[in-house]
């Protein structure tokens, strides 16, 4: 086996990585390559500590950040063995470490979901009312599964719950300055390489609460045009068994390899993810699943009116190497 990765194969890796989905589109990953060895790390300049204060939703963008890697190396026939948060005491910015070997053994669900990773998206537009197929459900499910996490659909009851919610984390928000002017460092204007610009929020919904989250904060987003959302949503919530920072990891590459299922069935997502910034919340989150365990996401499943026009940005691939590498 060759000592180093061939030039156009790190930057096919890198920019399957990158694609991934991320808070606000922070993009909060690094990576290192030795030889064959490819190291994700947190990239403490891009965290939130206002609105998540732990690092968890990081954790969670570089776990989907590794999958969209492992993904990219099937394709280029490199199979994958991999580690999630394999030191958090001795390197707690350490995230996933991955080996790649040739291999004339294939994962053909890897390399079909690595098609889809130019077009999955966050959707904010409006969606139908028609409900998801059962077969799709099941998908779903299995996606989450094959990561060791979980996927729980949500009842209108628990839907309405959700609601109710978000409602409780919008109350708390008007007090809390700190998080408007982070989210306001990232969400809104103009901007074509990191962050959620104008273009991406989606319309304002004509109900509150409602099973899409305004990002807004800028005045001008605040006023723009208003259209119905679905009144019956696909809701969601994944969780892990446990809370740990590889769980957290597990948590983002099962999101993404549900995120690009998706995709492939077109079904579009977005995330609902605001309860879960407050730990008292998130525990009423996972209760109302039903299930033990440790709620990460809520996602909004549905099939769009329209299709989203606009997408978020990525920094270039050289931004998220040791300066001086190739």
């Amino acid at each position: 086996m060759n000592d180093q990765l061939p030039a156009q194969h790190v930057d096919a890796l890198l920019e399957a990585a990158v694609a991934a989905p991320s808070m606000h589109n922070t993009q909060p990953w690094r990576f290192e390559i030795d030889g064959h060895v490819i190291d994700v790390y947190l990239d403490g300049s891009r965290t939130l500590p206002a609105e998540d204060p732990t690092g968890r939703a990081m954790r969670i963008a570089a776990g989907a950040a590794t999958f969209n890697l492992r993904c990219a190396a099937e394709s280029l026939g490199y199979g994958t063995w991999f580690g999630l948060a394999p030191y958090p005491r001795e390197e707690p910015d350490l995230l996933a470490r991955i080996v790649l070997e040739p291999t004339a053994s294939r994962d053909e669900e890897l390399r079909d979901l690595a098609v889809q990773i130019p077009y999955r998206h966050t959707d904010r537009q409006p969606s139908d009312d028609t409900p998801l197929a059962e077969e799709v459900r099941v998908r779903l499910l299995q996606a989450a599964y094959a990561e060791g996490a979980e996927l729980t659909w949500l009842g209108q009851d628990q839907v309405r719950a959700v609601l109710d919610l978000i409602l409780d984390t919008d109350l708390r928000e008007i007090r809390d300055w700190r998080r408007r002017a982070e989210r306001a460092r990232w969400v809104g204007g103009v901007r074509t390489a990191d962050g959620v610009p104008s273009t991406a929020l989606g319309p304002r919904s004509a109900r509150y609460p409602a099973a899409v989250r305004d990002l807004a904060t800028h005045p001008a987003d605040r006023i723009r045009p208003e259209q119905s959302f679905e009144q019956h949503p696909d809701l969601a919530v994944l969780s892990t068994a446990c809370d740990d920072p590889a769980d957290h990891v597990a948590a983002g590459a099962a999101l993404e390899r549900i995120l690009l299922v998706a995709t492939r069935d077109g079904v579009s997502a977005s995330f609902l993810n605001q309860p879960l910034e407050y730990d008292d919340l998130r525990q009423r989150v996972q209760r109302l699943t039903g299930r033990p365990g440790h709620a990460h996401m809520i996602i909004r499943f549905g099939r769009s009116r329209r299709p989203s026009q606009t997408r978020t940005g990525r920094r270039p691939v050289t931004e998220f190497l040791p300066k001086g590498s190739s």
